[in-house]
């Protein structure tokens, strides 16, 4: 078996260069990204395929030593829903084949991410006849449980069940992703290997924490930071209310996050602040790019994440590295990225009142090594995860006849 792989990434609905914090642009594309590169230091070809949605970029561009991004026409070239995406499917398809017909590459193994990209990914591994790793990164039979918005489109569970059940391998997260795929997909456990996200440890380390506050121009008040998408499903609205409860009246919420389709959620949590009489208290950002989380990081004193449900958890990852103490509800990987007492604290749910509590806490503690926060979650770095994943491709490819 060839030990450098040719390998087709495919991220239909978003491209994986955008800037977190939007509707689509959340840690998985920081994940395609992150990964792909990795694996590219590592002596792989990686290709990631994702919908063209900006007339301004290349059909391919380099993102890193072998990995490349590839622009595939699919409809208008803007952005769109998702449901609109998946009716060009076909087309995407169609166009991605003639692409690599045209540059004439096979490819040893696909790694699908989300249900559009696996729909495709199933099609293209039964014609290449090479085997489709996939992952999730959200489950929607699993968010309509937690009953929080007007539920999952049909398509999409019936779409999730069928890539479990014919996909080859599947990647979860955290044990607890793997025990809901098997509760609502049914797919057999030695189908799903758990390999954790990754955090880029060069670039989230601890800054200067004035020096970070003096570039973002805030005072020395303290700061509790909330990271990610605007939507119901993070409990920001949680948070707002955690802040009034707060005992320090000096203390502040920064809120990074949100683009152009979350206007009408960001109008409702700013009214939210207003009626509680905080409004003074909370700074709403917008979207921020990646490389400039690490100083957000720095100069908060803590930072929180009320989600109610979370597959992975990179905020808590990134800010555990920048050495900054995270107060979380216990989702996804919390309990693994935060050492109790020490880097923070994880919550039994994200009660206004709990959250809190636990935020003030650690409000007036101070962090005499924040270097060793960053040391405790050195095992998550890029290589270690693309190693993970490395072997998670050459276990399958060792079971899937050659093609």
């Amino acid at each position: 078996m060839n030990n450098n792989l040719r390998i087709a990434m495919l991220s239909v609905h978003s491209c994986p260069i955008g800037q977190p914090g939007g509707r689509d642009t959340g840690g998985m594309n920081v994940y395609i990204r992150e990964l792909a590169a990795a694996l590219g230091l590592r002596g792989h070809n990686v290709d990631i395929y994702t919908r063209a949605h900006d007339p301004r970029d290349a059909q391919s561009e380099i993102l890193s030593t072998g990995a490349r991004l590839i622009h595939i026409r699919a409809g208008a070239v803007e952005e769109m829903g998702k449901l609109t995406q998946y009716n060009h499917l076909r087309e995407f398809y169609d166009n991605l084949e003639a692409f690599r017909a045209a540059e004439g590459v096979r490819y040893d193994l696909l790694h699908s991410h989300y249900w559009l990209s696996g729909e495709v990914g199933l099609r293209l591994s039964t014609e290449w006849r090479v085997p489709q790793v996939f992952g999730f990164h959200t489950i929607g039979a699993a968010k309509d449980e937690l009953g929080l918005g007007d539920g999952e489109p049909a398509i999409r569970l019936l779409t999730e069940r069928d890539i479990a059940q014919n996909c080859h391998q599947i990647t979860a997260g955290t044990e607890g992703e793997k025990v809901s795929l098997l509760k609502h997909h049914g797919c057999a456990g030695n189908k799903i290997t758990v390999v954790p996200c990754g955090v880029d440890l060069k670039l989230f380390r601890p800054l200067d924490r004035g020096e970070a506050r003096r570039d973002l121009g805030l005072d020395g008040s303290p700061t509790v930071l909330f990271v990610g998408r605007l939507d119901k499903l993070k409990g920001i609205d949680r948070l707002v209310q955690a802040m009034v409860m707060i005992d320090i009246p000096e203390s502040r919420l920064i809120v990074v996050g949100g683009d152009e389709y979350s206007k009408a959620t960001l109008e409702r949590l700013k009214n939210l602040a207003a009626g509680l009489g905080i409004a003074d208290r909370v700074k709403f950002i917008g979207a921020v790019p990646q490389r400039e989380l690490p100083r957000y990081y720095s100069a908060a004193n803590v930072v929180a994440v009320p989600s109610y449900s979370e597959t992975f958890g990179m905020v808590a990852l990134e800010a555990v590295a920048c050495g900054t103490p995270v107060v979380s509800a216990d989702v996804g990987a919390a309990r693994q990225i935060i050492k109790d007492g020490f880097s923070g604290a994880v919550v039994c749910g994200n009660e206004p009142q709990t959250l809190a509590w636990a935020i003030e806490s650690w409000l007036q503690r101070t962090v005499a090594n924040r270097m060793q926060l960053h040391d405790s979650v050195s095992s998550y770095g890029w290589s270690a995860v693309a190693e993970q994943v490395e072997k998670v491709y050459f276990n399958v490819l060792s079971k899937v006849p050659a093609g």
